[in-house]
């Protein structure tokens, strides 16, 4: 995939986009590799992800005018990657380390294309993992007096570290409106959103109480409403009632650190667009 490059777009729906975009590629004897389209008749707007290639460098300067005057005529909004890049993530966790430990390996092992420069925590106990793997570390512990204090050193790591998204592997700390407004769309979290009736603490332990036949999780961006940004992906596994609390921790924690690594694989592949309080995910 040596200078293939993913072209993401979104526009307001209307005649000729596919036909003026695949046209760019053929003057220029591009490769269409593999195209995904998508109209959403509620809001009206077109989405589209082309891979394509090859070019002579990874540079795609030849390609901006005729995008640009495509995307004034469109009313679009476009961006254009090389495959090969991967996007720089800034993990933030507590004391529940599944998540994290899940994403470097993967990371580690080609399994995720991402880098990872920078882990944030709010509790010490990661460091030792954090410094197995070679990355930095910073331990920035926060209470209500010192949150606004300690988001701005976070903003600092982000802008030191050229980080493109953060990723809440288990973060339990709310953020601020501020922090969610200067990454908007920029932030993913793991919940288990399908234990809704069960908030605060131990909820498998709760779910246990109630005899739950279902438990999940949802990877979701995050907004300054708690919990409710647009969903990028979701899985279950059935449970019965010979399943112990501890049983249930365990089966959820692997739910957890699979839909949290799919979200953020499919992001750093570009095939995550926000659509409204939705997401739509080729």
């Amino acid at each position: 995939m040596a200078n293939d490059h993913i072209l993401k777009l979104s526009c307001p729906d209307k005649p000729g986009i596919v036909h003026a975009v695949t046209g760019i590629f053929a003057r220029e004897g591009h490769n269409i590799l593999d195209l995904q389209q998508f109209s959403d008749p509620m809001s009206e707007t077109f989405f589209m992800r082309v891979h394509f290639g090859p070019t002579a460098t990874e540079s795609t300067e030849h390609l901006r005018a005729a995008f640009d005057s495509l995307a004034e005529q469109y009313k679009m909004a476009y961006d254009i990657t090389p495959v090969s890049r991967k996007p720089r993530v800034l993990i933030m966790v507590s004391k529940i380390g599944h998540c994290l430990n899940d994403l470097l390996f993967r990371a580690k092992t080609g399994q995720l294309p991402i880098d990872i420069p920078v882990i944030v925590s709010n509790h010490p106990e990661f460091a030792p993992l954090a410094a197995s793997y070679g990355i930095e570390f910073h331990h920035l512990p926060v209470t209500r007096e010192t949150k606004a204090a300690q988001e701005g050193q976070i903003l600092d790591l982000i802008k030191q570290n050229n980080v493109e998204l953060v990723v809440l592997a288990r973060y339990m700390q709310v953020l601020s409106p501020t922090l969610c407004e200067a990454m908007s769309g920029r932030i993913i979290n793991i919940h288990h959103s399908f234990l809704p009736s069960f908030k605060g603490a131990k909820p498998y332990h709760q779910a246990y109480e109630r005899g739950v036949k279902i438990i999940g999780a949802t990877a979701h961006f995050v907004t300054a409403d708690l919990d409710e940004g647009p969903i990028i992906e979701q899985r279950v596994a059935r449970v019965d009632h010979s399943i112990s609390p501890k049983a249930l921790v365990d089966e959820g924690s692997n739910i957890e650190s699979q839909v949290l690594a799919a979200a953020v694989k499919w992001y750093a592949e570009r095939r995550v667009f926000l659509n409204g309080t939705k997401t739509v995910v080729f």
